[in-house]
């Protein structure tokens, strides 16, 4: 089951200017939750789109032929689809695509007590562990059960978390934590306070961040205690920015103009700071996704003053999304005034492999992005990349470190258990929240 991110295959990819590519289809826009952070929560009404099998069929034998590694299942809510989905990730898999995904806002973990409960879940866990699915998300949003559960519209959602991740275990599948960053990850602490309350912005800024770097703390130990071995962190998905409301028109419906997920520029420095710094403090315990040679790109671009010299989102050139709606391609589920058809009509070829963006902050093409980089500018340009390592050593040194982790994580297999004698050399004490916020853009 288990296969290298650094296969000859991979390797001969990116020789070639291409990075291991990614595939994301949203099968659906149907949900049942009540996130108040997605357009397309259950309250939010509007004509409802879901793909046809055929036309999912036809993208991932398009996404095998053109050598997709890895193929992301979304929604809406990917398990109302799980009867649909299951076949479709053993279609995928026995064309060779080996990183297979999705998740579920959590409603089939609800009311644990209820009769028949845990009868459901063992039947999900024993169609996903008949699958190639290599991971498998569930998604957490505040340390608070209270708080996550009247987000999410389910009573009794930890507790039922809690007692179906051994399931799951059971059967081969370690879940993932995915946390979409928001203002209640800590309870209320970053939800209460507003900048009129400041004398300043700086020490609004400030308290922003105090309030973040705890939340994101207990984030981490809760997920951890709740017995889950790996973590990823969704940055903000709003488009609320000056520099994001010029051009970008999103289609992937998972944004919301609500302000539990809206930061300012200010906002989303001191978020993408606490992070981080928290990340390293919890490596030794969860595989973390969330790449710090990234966060230290994403951090730059949102500090005056400070140049940012990060690789770019090759979302467009080597990841693409498929929207539920249309059926069409589009670069990201922000960039949807550039459809690019049907995936299996996309000449992949003709793409210019230079290109790059960084107008919004989606991790799922922003980090891997960033990963993979350095490797396609050493194979074209080693006297660029050589002189960027020169000007940038603090970039390299994170780099590094990230890719040595995530070897020790084995990529992230959520067929596997974690290694702690592996993560153990990565563990760091917690710090003191010590942070001096450097000026910013209004």
């Amino acid at each position: 089951m288990e296969q290298k991110m650094f296969s000859l295959g991979n390797l001969a990819r990116i020789w070639s200017g291409r990075a291991p590519g990614q595939l994301i289809i949203q099968m659906t826009d149907q949900c049942n939750a009540r996130c108040p952070q997605c357009e397309m929560r259950v309250t939010n009404q509007y004509d409802r789109k879901t793909m046809s099998v055929d036309a999912m069929k036809r993208a991932i034998d398009a996404a095998a032929a053109n050598g997709i590694q890895a193929l992301s299942f979304t929604g809406g809510e990917p398990l109302l689809m799980l009867d649909e989905m299951a076949p479709l990730m053993k279609h995928a898999g026995s064309l060779g695509i080996p990183f297979i995904r999705s998740g579920t806002n959590g409603y089939v973990f609800k009311n644990p007590e209820a009769a028949g409960w845990e009868d459901r879940v063992k039947r999900i866990a024993d169609m996903l562990a008949d699958t190639p699915v290599r991971n498998f998300w569930i998604s957490i949003d505040s340390v608070v059960p209270e708080v996550h559960e009247k987000m999410r519209g389910f009573p009794g959602l930890i507790k039922g978390i809690e007692r179906a991740i051994p399931i799951f275990r059971e059967r081969g599948l370690y879940p993932s934590a995915n946390l979409g960053v928001n203002r209640n990850v800590g309870g209320t602490i970053t939800w209460d306070i507003y900048p009129e309350n400041f004398a300043s912005e700086d020490a609004y800024l400030d308290s922003f961040y105090r309030g973040m770097r705890g939340s994101l703390q207990k984030f981490y130990a809760f997920v951890r205690d709740l017995g889950f071995t790996i973590a990823n962190t969704c940055y903000p998905m709003s488009i609320d920015t000056p520099e994001m409301q010029q051009g970008l028109a999103a289609v992937y419906g998972a944004t919301s103009l609500d302000r539990v997920i809206r930061f300012t520029r200010g906002e989303r420095l001191m978020l993408f700071k606490a992070l981080f710094e928290t990340v390293p403090e919890y490596r030794g315990d969860l595989r973390i996704f969330s790449p710090r040679s990234s966060l230290l790109s994403l951090m730059r671009q949102y500090e005056d003053g400070a140049k940012a010299e990060g690789y770019g989102c090759r979302g467009g050139v080597d990841f693409f999304f498929v929207n539920s709606v249309d059926g069409n391609t589009y670069p990201c589920g922000y960039r949807g005034n550039e459809s690019f058809g049907k995936f299996e009509d996309l000449d992949l070829a003709k793409i210019d492999r230079k290109a790059s963006c960084t107008d919004c902050d989606w991790e799922c093409f922003r980090d891997p992005s960033e990963l993979v980089g350095p490797l396609l500018e050493g194979v074209h340009n080693p006297f660029a990349l050589a002189a960027r390592w020169m000007r940038d050593p603090e970039f390299f040194k994170l780099w590094r470190e990230d890719l040595v982790y995530y070897k020790a994580c084995e990529y992230f297999s959520g067929r596997r258990d974690m290694n702690l004698d592996k993560l153990a050399k990565f563990e760091s004490g917690k710090a003191e929240i010590t942070y001096v916020r450097q000026p910013v853009a209004a």
